[in-house]
C-alpha cells in the first residue's frame, strides 16, 4: 500500500538555478529565490529539476544546490523533493542517496532519457531507486517531450500499487487520456501532480492532488492562490487567476525552458540571466514580448503587485 504525505499537495515551484556570470552556481541568490518562494505562499520547493538544469549541473553543484534549498525551506516550515533523475540507475540512486543524507523530504525522478527503456525497464528502474532508499517518498517525473521516454499509465499504476514509498507523479505528457487513468485507477494514497501549467485547473478538476509549477518561479502568490482555490473547489476564482495567468504559463515555453524564466526574471530584478550551455538567452523578439505579459500581471513591480 502506497504511504501517504499530506504535504504532498498545492502548489510546488519547480525552481531555476541562478548561476553566476563565470558559470558558477549562486548560492546567496538561490537561497533568496527560496525564501521569496515560501513568503509568497508556496510550501514545497523541488531543485534540480528539468527547470533548474539539473543536466549540466555536477554532483557537486547539485549538492549544493539541493543543501541550500533544504537550509533555508526547513527553517521556514516547507518541504524538498529534491530532483535526483538519471538516465544511468546506479547514478540515480547515489542521488537520492545523497539528497536523503542532505535532508530532502522525498525525491522527484525524471523517466531514463536517451536510452528509451521499455515499460519493464522502467519499472526495474524505478523499483530499485525506490528500494534503496526505502524510507524516503519517490515521486515519478513523466515528461517524454525531453526524455523520449513516456511511463504509461499502467507502468504507474503498477509502481504504485507494489512500492511503497512511490507515492505521487509530476504527469507532463499533455496526454489526457492516460493522465484520466491514471486519476481513476490510483490506490487512494496516491498523488497525481500536474508538470503543466497550462493543464493544472484541469487536472484538478478531474482530481488532480496540485502541482509542481514553472510559472510559480515569476508569480508564486498567483500560482499558489490558483490552485489552492481549485482544490478548494471554489470554482470561480481558479478559473479566473487560471485565465489571467495563461499568457505567462505559454509564455514560459516560447523558446527551450527555463531560458524564458530567466528572462522574464532577470527583468524583475530576481536573477542575473545565465543559462549553461547548449542553453541560451532568448531572443530579442522573445524578450520584448515577454515584458507586456510581465506588465499584465503586475510583476514588474513584483512586491505589491503579488498582495
Amino acid at each position: 500500500m502506497t504511504i501517504e504525505y499530506d504535504w504532498l499537495r498545492g502548489c510546488a515551484t519547480a525552481l531555476v538555478t541562478p548561476f553566476k556570470g563565470n558559470g558558477a552556481v549562486d548560492g546567496k541568490t538561490m537561497r533568496g529565490l527560496v525564501k521569496r518562494q515560501i513568503e509568497a505562499g508556496v510550501r514545497v520547493l523541488v531543485p534540480c529539476g528539468t527547470t533548474g538544469e539539473s543536466a549540466t549541473m555536477t554532483r557537486d553543484e547539485d549538492d549544493a544546490v539541493i543543501g541550500a534549498t533544504i537550509e533555508v525551506a526547513h527553517e521556514m516550515d516547507a518541504h524538498v523533493i529534491a530532483g535526483v533523475g538519471s538516465n544511468a540507475t546506479s547514478v540515480a540512486i547515489d542521488n537520492a542517496l545523497r539528497a536523503r543524507a542532505l535532508g530532502a523530504d522525498a525525491v522527484l525522478a525524471v523517466a531514463p532519457y536517451y536510452n528509451k527503456p521499455t515499460q519493464a525497464g522502467l519499472i526495474a528502474h524505478y523499483t530499485a531507486l525506490a528500494q534503496a532508499i526505502e524510507d524516503t517518498p519517490v515521486v515519478l517525473y513523466n515528461v517524454p517531450g525531453r526524455t523520449a521516454s513516456n511511463i504509461n499509465s499502467e507502468t504507474v499504476l503498477h509502481l504504485a500499487r507494489t512500492v511503497p514509498n512511490i507515492v505521487a507523479v509530476k504527469e507532463a505528457s499533455g496526454d489526457l487520456m492516460q493522465i484520466m487513468h491514471i486519476l481513476r485507477e490510483r490506490p487512494a494514497e496516491f498523488r497525481v501532480l500536474s508538470g503543466d501549467d497550462a493543464l493544472t485547473f484541469a487536472l484538478i478538476a478531474l482530481g488532480a492532488d496540485g502541482l509542481i509549477s514553472v510559472a510559480s518561479n515569476e508569480a508564486p502568490a498567483l500560482m499558489s492562490r490558483m490552485v489552492e482555490a481549485a482544490l478548494g473547489g471554489r470554482w470561480h476564482d481558479a478559473r479566473t487567476l487560471h485565465f489571467k495567468l495563461l499568457a505567462l504559463m505559454e509564455a514560459n515555453f516560447w523558446e527551450s525552458s527555463p531560458a524564458p524564466v530567466k528572462a522574464a526574471m532577470r527583468m524583475m530584478g530576481l536573477l542575473e540571466e545565465n543559462l549553461r550551455l547548449p542553453l541560451v538567452p532568448v531572443q530579442d523578439l522573445t524578450r520584448e514580448r515577454l515584458r507586456p505579459v510581465l506588465e499584465a500581471l503586475g510583476l514588474l513591480s513584483e512586491s505589491e503587485s503579488e498582495k
